[in-house]
């Protein structure tokens, strides 16, 4: 996709090669997972704070590194590349600074233990569908 927008879509995750990923047993089939999508420069330094909580994930795009600061939760968080290959997972507590990864072109969000249960992790490639009525906002 050239162009993101704020909204919503859907998040799945394949190994590298597109297929189930490892050590996941809902396959062949990986679920879809709710996404909030952040592009503008206002929803990408609001993100998650003042949220007790997220039902799926936040993608912020672009995106190189992010913060806890003012969190009220730990979140998962994982660094995607030009081409939606995850480069690093990290799990962060409020009130740190993580450190920026120079390929990553985008930043997945989710609650802490969430990326681990979808089978989101180094070496795995996501697949980010944008809703149509969200387009042109």
């Amino acid at each position: 996709m050239a162009q993101w927008r704020n909204g919503n879509g859907m998040l799945t995750v394949t190994d590298a090669g597109g297929g189930q990923v490892p050590g996941i047993p809902n396959a062949p089939d990986t679920p879809a997972i709710p996404l909030r999508i952040a592009a503008t420069y206002r929803a990408r330094s609001r993100g998650l704070l003042g949220r007790d909580g997220i039902d799926g994930a936040l993608l912020i795009t672009p995106c190189g590194s992010v913060h806890t600061f003012g969190m009220r939760f730990t979140i998962d968080v994982a660094y995607v590349d030009r081409k939606f290959n995850v480069i690093a997972v990290r799990t962060m507590k409020p009130g740190r600074l993580g450190l920026p990864r120079l390929r990553a072109r985008h930043v997945i969000e989710s609650e802490a233990g969430a990326m681990q249960a979808w089978g989101l992790r180094p070496g795995a490639r996501v697949r980010i569908v944008q809703e149509e009525t969200d387009r042109g906002r």
